[in-house]
């Protein structure tokens, strides 16, 4: 029988033994594609399963480190602002990157860089934190409020320009589950006075019309399709990350039809044994199963009020650490491609291992059931 409660301690000691002294966290402190830098959706979410671990420091100094990443291109969101006022046509190299060095610098690797929904997964999440540790969040509060300035300005005048999805695929798509992330974070922004106390009106406005136009996309432009969210506007696909936008995200509510059938359809989908895939099309190292994939749809069946389906997601989970407890990317139980595997064993190494977004998810998941163990 495995140890739910010390897998969710030893997760604990895996993202904080990583953790490097800037706040940020290093997506896998091994694997060649991934070590030395940070993207804001993983680390976020990462922060979030620290966050409710009872960690406020860690997940503080994260929030802290993006912060400072983003009052550092303050300056630069505003030139960017003023461009596409000027009807300017931007590059998307011009534009925020979905990761960083551990310094907060500018990585010098090539990469899928331009994805906008990290800024509104920190958005969200930091909203999360500050709820649920307000006597000692653990954050710089001046950076932290400039920082939701230069957030909130950039995605309120971005958010509908197509780029890449999580997976860093299709950027001449607009992904729901990007426009889910959006939405999370601006709304979460706008109803935290706190947090969102350096906004002027005109930010509020130009966020609160952002959620508004968003949730009117997802019916005028085809984010429905078949009474479920759509991978992209347009398409009738479903892909795991939707996920996010029923729980936690909220862009459909967990028990209204749409959530429903967006859950449902993904499991039907892309679950098989228990383990959740990408896609249907995943070719990936295979396209295999991911461990934080299945924390969400299980974290979905919590919020739904299906413990005992939630807690299989969780023994799923568990049951693919390594013998030291780590967790990895992916697993090869079933593959969609098994014939691509090798070319990025090749590539890169085998699966990154461990992936701490995978042991943050675990983290989320067994805080949400109760057998965390955490520290509070």
């Amino acid at each position: 029988m495995i140890d739910l409660e010390a897998l969710a301690r030893h997760s604990h000691r895996v993202i904080t033994t990583h953790q490097a002294p800037s706040g940020a966290y290093p997506a896998s402190p091994s694997f060649s594609a991934y070590r030395g830098y940070c993207w804001f959706r993983d680390g976020a979410f990462i922060a979030e399963g620290v966050s409710r671990y009872g960690d406020w420091s860690s997940a503080g100094a994260f929030h802290t480190w993006c912060a400072r990443v983003l009052v550092e291109r303050s300056g630069q969101v505003d030139e960017l602002i003023t461009r596409a006022a000027r009807g300017v046509v931007i590059p998307s190299a011009d534009l925020l990157p979905t990761r960083y060095t551990l310094d907060g610098e500018l990585g010098r690797d090539p990469w899928w860089d331009f994805q906008l929904d990290g800024y509104g997964t920190w958005l969200w999440t930091v909203d999360e934190h500050l709820r649920r540790h307000p006597a000692d969040p653990g954050v710089d509060p001046d950076d932290l409020q400039k920082a939701v300035v230069t957030a909130v300005r950039y995605l309120s005048t971005f958010w509908n320009r197509p780029c890449f999805d999580w997976w860093e695929e299709h950027d001449d798509q607009r992904h729901v589950s990007t426009l889910g992330a959006i939405h999370a974070g601006l709304r979460a922004v706008t109803a935290n006075p706190w947090l969102g106390a350096g906004l002027t009106l005109a930010d509020r406005a130009a966020a609160n019309a952002v959620v508004e136009e968003i949730s009117a996309v997802l019916t005028r432009e085809g984010g429905v399709v078949d009474g479920h969210l759509a991978k992209w506007l347009g398409t009738s696909a479903v892909d795991a990350s939707l996920l996010a936008c029923v729980a936690p995200f909220g862009l459909v509510s967990p028990d209204s039809e749409v959530g429903r059938a967006t859950v449902d359809e993904v499991e039907r989908q892309l679950c098989v044994d228990g383990g959740v895939h990408r896609f249907v099309a995943d070719t990936f190292y295979g396209g295999g199963q991911w461990p934080l994939l299945t924390a969400f749809l299980a974290w979905n069946r919590a919020v739904a009020g299906d413990r005992t389906a939630a807690l299989e997601g969780l023994r799923w989970i568990a049951a693919q650490a390594t013998p030291d407890g780590e967790l990895p990317e992916q697993v090869d139980h079933h593959l969609l491609a098994p014939g691509r595997q090798q070319e990025w064993v090749d590539r890169w190494g085998p699966v990154a291992t461990p992936l701490l977004w995978s042991h943050g998810m675990y983290l989320i998941l067994a805080d949400e059931l109760g057998v965390t163990g955490g520290v509070r």
